[in-house]
């Protein structure tokens, strides 16, 4: 599990779209929106190589992924966390994120090894240490 909380668990199961929050060299924080899929007990993200995310990633392994509901009341669950990078074998994890967003206008490419490849793909690969959030009035934290 990735929260020892039900409903933040079925919370971030059950989305798709978190704002990625690393560290700046100097300590200052940077987000980005992306998507996102549970494996696991981790969460993954693919992205390209060539980002600021992955370059502050690589320095600094802390990040924060907080996970939105994309409706009002605007309920998230966040997941703090020590982040890898991995580079190979990433066609399974891909296959999640790409199966979490299927309902949108980004498709899993037929060739999808290709892709990753022509793409300078890496996963980045979320342990989570602790869980917070608010659903529906709930304020708890763990």
């Amino acid at each position: 599990m990735i929260s020892s909380d039900p409903a933040w668990e079925a919370f971030i199961r059950e989305h798709r779209w978190a704002v990625l929050t690393s560290l700046r060299r100097t300590g200052a924080p940077v987000s980005s929106l992306v998507a996102y899929a549970a494996d696991g007990d981790e969460l993954v993200v693919s992205t390209r190589a060539a980002t600021f995310k992955h370059d502050s990633i690589a320095r600094d392994e802390r990040v924060n992924l907080c996970i939105l509901s994309g409706r009002e009341p605007f309920d998230f669950v966040a997941v703090e966390g020590c982040c890898s990078i991995e580079r190979n074998d990433l066609v399974p994890a891909t296959k999640l994120v790409f199966a979490a967003i299927r309902d949108t206008p980004y498709q899993e490419p037929e060739d999808l090894e290709g892709w990753l490849e022509q793409e300078g793909r890496v996963i980045l690969r979320i342990r989570p240490l602790r869980t917070y959030g608010v659903i529906r009035g709930l304020a708890d934290e763990a």
